[in-house]
């Protein structure tokens, strides 16, 4: 199960009502890539594939994981932070086994 702060339920509802076209949810999926070997990715999706999980972020607004990352992002905890020094999501997983130094990307 994905966990999602207050923050980040009103971050993606945000995102998704700003949109011109109409999106069936935020993606957000693990790949290749980064100096430690996986990243997390995220984009607006305007189609649901049949096997994608679905998860409910208040107000319509769905949350899709294909089956390859569900395992990776299985206990993640998704929150964003808008500070003076960071704006952006921020995930707390804890199948990480290790992290680069700049935090963007990660070994499981």
């Amino acid at each position: 199960m994905i966990t999602l702060t207050p923050a980040a339920s009103k971050a993606i509802n945000r995102f998704i009502k700003a949109t011109e076209t109409p999106v069936a949810g935020l993606r957000i999926f693990v790949s290749g890539g980064g100096c430690a070997g996986l990243q997390y990715g995220l984009r607006l999706e305007q189609d649901k594939s049949a096997d994608d999980l679905e998860f409910d972020v208040g107000t319509g607004a769905k949350l899709l994981v294909d089956p390859m990352s569900s395992s990776m992002l299985e206990g993640l905890t998704v929150d964003f932070v808008d500070s003076l020094t960071q704006t952006g999501f921020k995930f707390n997983n804890p199948n990480v086994s290790g992290a680069c130094a700049c935090g963007q990307s990660f070994t499981g």
